[in-house]
């Protein structure tokens, strides 16, 4: 059983930055390749970024590329989202999961999942 909490969110400026955190505890973190997802209200939770268990590989939603950046440090027990060059449609719940198998964008695949943070970037 692995618990998953986010961070960092808030409210920020177009063209800003902010760096979401998802501290895990209570089993081995380094196990489990991670996920972002978001969320907007009346929407389906999107697939935004993910990151297998060593940080080999990456993959990121075509609209985030090159400006959203995902990373580990398994030594922490924490998993990042380093989030630049913000826009209003990047306002949304964002949530870090803990992924089995699966095809890494579906919600399916994911396992254990954080609480979520909020993302506003006012228009």
């Amino acid at each position: 059983q692995v618990q998953l909490v986010e961070s960092g969110g808030g409210l920020v400026q177009a063209g800003g930055s902010l760096r979401l955190s998802c501290a895990a505890s209570g089993g081995t973190f380094s196990s489990y390749a991670m996920g972002w997802f978001r969320q907007c209200p009346g929407k389906e939770r999107e697939f935004v970024a993910y990151i297998s268990w060593n940080g080999g590989r990456t993959d990121y939603q075509d609209s985030v590329k090159g400006r959203l950046t995902i990373s580990r440090d398994n030594a922490k027990k924490t998993g990042y989202l380093q989030m630049n060059s913000l826009k209003p449609e990047d306002t949304a719940v964002y949530y870090c999961a803990a992924r089995v198998r699966g095809p890494v964008s579906l919600t399916g695949s994911y396992v254990y999942w954080g609480q979520g943070t909020q993302v506003t970037v006012p228009s």
